[in-house]
């Protein structure tokens, strides 16, 4: 380890590239990022790719652009080789082999001589007698040398219980039950998680691991291998597990669970995300729950990770998320806004008017969650409008109290405003309300706006009337009033 590391907190997040980034396993980086950097530390991202059959092509950048997208960043990681050398561990093998070597040749390590068959009969043979499988009472008689092609099995040196201290769990300890000998190098040469991420983490300064709840029964093992390497072990910090919404087990695809990066593209933004899970698992102390990046590194603190599991709740992220693209400026939520709106309209083969397009931005801000709902909403044609002339049922157009010449007098009054309207009192809505309001609460507001409103939409349920017409223009204002006026006269 590099003397710029000595007495530093180190924390990794070490992550094996099989395709899915986990909502829990992005959680995981997350507070061990924040711990690193609020204790001025180094961050590590650790490639665990020692599990070659079930490597996905690609995964290595998919963990990194998910890690990019939240702005967790990295000191050394598979892009950037550390002062003890690669973060990827199939880069390091002859660091596990060398090791390896060494503990068979203490008789701390031996060949396992069992088939795939031999080890299932002993399996069954446990599970008919209800008793775990404990390779420590098939050990053969003697030692064969170690030829670097059978597999290799830990002995553990001392069957006796442990105990150990957890940040968040507290004191723990479990007997010769949870004991067992188990593989360091498997028969293809790679070595196993048991074995690689202790010399990892010893290897790379690692001060604190955090990781999930399953591996608690494993400890026991690890710390007999600590204990056989002459290793102090790092601090473990457990995290709870991420419930489902109905609390009965932990979140997974079944459930909903989706890849970190599929709420990008669903239009979550990435401070919200970051917020939301910070907050599942972890309590401030106080009722705050809106945490930027900075309130966030200060107000995070092991001490304040739960026990029990935090519930996943997506209406919470997507209230988290609207809190978000309140708090971006006009300029930033356009550019949020305008591609998801952009793309579907072209879908749909609606004709966009760039002007126009523009001018619905800002209404969108106040009736959405995430992008995904633009997209809905374009889909279902709520901002058709703004863009073609509605055809709405004439038979719409009275109010329940107005005769058809009444309305007809009334959008002829309208008209004949809007048409001594410049362009510029045309664009400012409240400009047009202030010239109606009067006529309108004079007539009765819902005889004159209503049909105006279904007029310049075609829609029982828009925008107000005024915010229309100062999107559309002038011109589509005066001409769709005309169009209106047309189908009364059939009605």
């Amino acid at each position: 380890m590099s003397e710029s590391m000595d007495n530093k907190v180190v924390t990794r997040f070490a992550p094996s590239p099989t395709g899915f980034m986990h909502i829990g396993g992005v959680r995981t980086a997350l507070f061990a990022y924040l711990w690193a950097r609020k204790n001025d530390g180094v961050f590590i991202l650790r490639i665990e790719d020692t599990d070659k059959e079930r490597e996905v092509a690609g995964s290595i950048r998919h963990i990194q652009d998910s890690l990019h997208w939240l702005g967790i960043e990295w000191d050394f990681g598979p892009d950037k080789p550390g002062p003890f050398g690669s973060c990827i561990q199939s880069e390091r093998l002859d660091e596990y082999l060398a090791i390896a070597h060494d503990l068979a040749d203490r008789g701390l390590a031996y060949p396992d001589p069992y088939t795939p068959e031999e080890l299932e009969t002993f399996r069954a043979k446990a599970e008919a007698e209800r008793r775990p499988l404990l390779m420590r009472e098939h050990r053969p008689e003697s030692f064969m040398p170690w030829d670097g092609k059978a597999p290799l099995r830990f002995k553990v040196p001392e069957i006796k219980r442990y105990k150990w201290h957890d940040e968040v769990r507290g004191n723990l300890e479990a007997g010769e039950e949870a004991l067992d000998d188990f593989i360091l190098i498997k028969s293809d040469g790679y070595p196993t998680y048991n074995f690689a991420h202790i010399i990892d983490d010893r290897d790379m300064g690692v001060t604190h691991i955090f990781r999930g709840d399953e591996f608690i029964s494993s400890v026991p093992r690890f710390l007999s291998l600590y204990d056989a390497l002459g290793i102090v072990p790092p601090k473990f910090v457990t995290l709870p597990p991420i419930l489902r919404p109905d609390k009965t087990k932990k979140l997974g695809k079944r459930d909903g669970a989706k890849d970190v990066l599929e709420y990008r593209a669903e239009g979550y933004l990435p401070d919200a995300m970051m917020n939301f899970l910070a907050l599942i698992g972890w309590n401030p102390g106080t009722e705050q729950e809106l945490f930027d990046r900075e309130a966030l590194l200060q107000a995070f603190d092991i001490s304040r990770i739960q026990i029990h599991g935090g519930v996943f709740n997506e209406e919470k992220l997507q209230w988290l998320n609207r809190e978000y693209l309140l708090k971006l400026s006009d300029i930033d939520f356009a550019n949020y806004v305008a591609p998801f709106l952009r793309e579907t309209l072209e879908k749909r083969s609606i004709p966009i008017t760039e002007n126009t397009f523009i001018r619905i931005i800002p209404i969108i801000r106040e009736r959405i969650n995430i992008s995904g709902d633009i997209a809905t909403m374009a889909e279902e044609g709520e901002f058709d409008f703004y863009f073609v002339d509605p055809i709405g049922d004439s038979s719409k157009l009275p109010s329940k109290n107005e005769s058809i010449d009444d309305v007809k007098k009334h959008l002829i009054y309208v008209r004949e405003v809007f048409a001594g309207f410049s362009e510029e009192t045309m664009d400012d809505h409240n400009k047009i309300k202030t010239s109606l309001w009067d006529y309108a609460t004079e007539h009765g507001r819902g005889n004159v706006l209503w049909p105006l409103r279904y007029a310049l939409t075609g829609r029982e349920h828009s925008p107000d009337p005024f915010i229309v017409a100062s999107i559309i223009g002038k011109d589509p204002a005066i001409r769709r009033i005309g169009n209106a006026l047309h189908a009364l006269d059939s009605v």
